[in-house]
């Protein structure tokens, strides 16, 4: 597996200083993202360079209503569950945690609030990804059947290096056998759906007040 080359940085990483201190599969967890971010800059500057334009814009909802197999690995799941119980707060916690509690399989993205995505800076390696090129999707149309072409390919030397980086958090420290798993397709084995996950168990948990609330509380004190 080889490392990837340096590209022009156009994508900033996500960063939570105090509690990366804390949490050390944290910052293994935005490094990771960070890379997958800067290879879906690099696809997407390719393929604007072959004329054809990002269709992906904010307000765009339609693969994260459409999409009911997306994939997540542990240490994304982790992340989603510290985020929303520990960062969430006011309103739009309140909204997700009843949306959480009425989750079945058949609905969209558990975590799509009025059209956007409220755990976007965590949001999964897959969803960094699926970006559809040309043209707007039609609703409910998934354009990776309908239009294979116009969807980006996963950007594997990129995604690699960033399981690279996240196999300690399974305790595989030695770069040696991290490359071997990688290239032996073992981390897909870890994978999990994100609809299949009991979300229902996660509201529960956000009946808790998130950290944020908690430091508001104390500070009014």
């Amino acid at each position: 597996m080889k490392k990837t080359r340096s590209i022009p940085l156009k994508t900033k990483r996500f960063s939570l200083p105090e509690d990366e201190k804390r949490l050390t599969w944290l910052s293994m967890l935005l490094d990771a993202y960070h890379i997958v971010d800067k290879g879906v800059a690099a696809s997407i500057d390719s393929e604007k360079k072959k004329g054809r334009k990002l269709a992906c814009a904010k307000g765009c909802s339609s693969c994260c209503v459409t999409h009911k197999d997306i994939p997540l690995y542990p240490l994304e799941l982790q992340g989603l569950i510290w985020y929303i119980t520990e960062k969430l707060s006011g309103h739009e916690r309140e909204i997700l945690k009843s949306q959480l509690h009425s989750f079945s399989r058949d609905n969209a993205c558990p975590f799509l609030l009025e059209r956007s995505c409220a755990i976007h800076p965590m949001r999964p390696m897959a969803c960094r990804q699926f970006n559809v090129f040309v043209k707007s999707c039609e609703e409910g149309e998934d354009p990776f059947h309908t239009r294979r072409n116009d969807v980006m390919d996963p950007v594997k030397k990129y995604v690699d290096q960033a399981f690279f980086i996240m196999l300690p958090y399974h305790g595989i420290e030695k770069e040696s056998v991290r490359i071997k798993f990688i290239e032996a397709g073992e981390m897909h084995k870890m994978v999990r759906e994100l609809h299949a996950c009991n979300w229902k168990a996660l509201a529960e948990k956000m009946e808790k007040p998130s950290s944020v609330e908690r430091r508001t509380s104390k500070e009014e004190q």
